[in-house]
């Protein structure tokens, strides 16, 4: 009976943990370039494996090139004339990730490619039966460790947002002092120049003799 609850306590933290791992089907078209981008925090591991699959079913299947880049636009990876591929990386800066591919200039079909891709971040990125043999554990205690590793996870997620915020509301204060400033300073020059008119039109009236 308690292993049941323990393991339905599991089903149910695992379900309610968004999952970092996607299958992502991109259509690239004969020319151009097509983008997927990830927002992620820093010391993250990151794992993608991905197939072209030519809509015209042509052989061979044409090649494509591959780039990603991170945040501030450092290469992370980068191919050319390819099929298939796959990389992976930890991350080293917190942003918008971009994996990048397009098709090489040797394609001349009527038809697009398109790119199935599978992207995991996190936990979903990490080999647990790499773990499980070299830690010589199983069932219920791997089960724990993956736990713990969400757990984790879910906490580096929250200090992530957390700094976010902070620095979004820093971001905010700044701009609303600098807000306040510049309609200060708009004020006390629409004074000025309201000030500057009525002694020039006084002046300008008595010299005409009209007051």
């Amino acid at each position: 009976m308690v292993g049941c609850v323990v393991w339905t306590a599991l089903l149910l933290f695992f379900l309610c943990i968004p999952r970092r791992s996607a299958a992502i089907w991109l259509n690239l078209p004969a020319t151009g370039t097509k983008c997927v981008s990830d927002e992620i925090h820093n010391n993250v591991v990151v794992l993608a494996d991905y197939v072209v699959i030519s809509d015209d079913h042509v052989h061979p299947t044409p090649t494509i090139s591959a780039k990603v880049t991170s945040p501030y636009g450092n290469t992370l990876y980068r191919q050319e004339k390819i099929t298939h591929g796959k990389f992976a990386f930890t991350t080293t800066e917190a942003g918008s990730y971009l994996a990048c591919f397009w098709v090489d200039g040797n394609y001349s079909g009527s038809g697009g490619l398109i790119i199935n891709m599978e992207w995991k971040t996190g936990i979903a990125a990490k080999d647990w039966e790499s773990v499980a043999r070299k830690e010589k554990i199983e069932g219920i205690e791997l089960e724990l460790r993956k736990l713990e590793e969400a757990v984790e996870t879910v906490h580096q997620n929250l200090l992530y947002l957390k700094a976010r915020e902070a620095e979004m509301r820093t971001t905010n204060e700044a701009t609303n002092h600098r807000v306040a400033l510049y309609s200060l300073m708009s004020l006390a020059i629409c004074i000025i120049v309201s000030t500057l008119q009525i002694l020039y039109l006084k002046i300008y009236f008595r010299k005409k003799k009209l007051i």
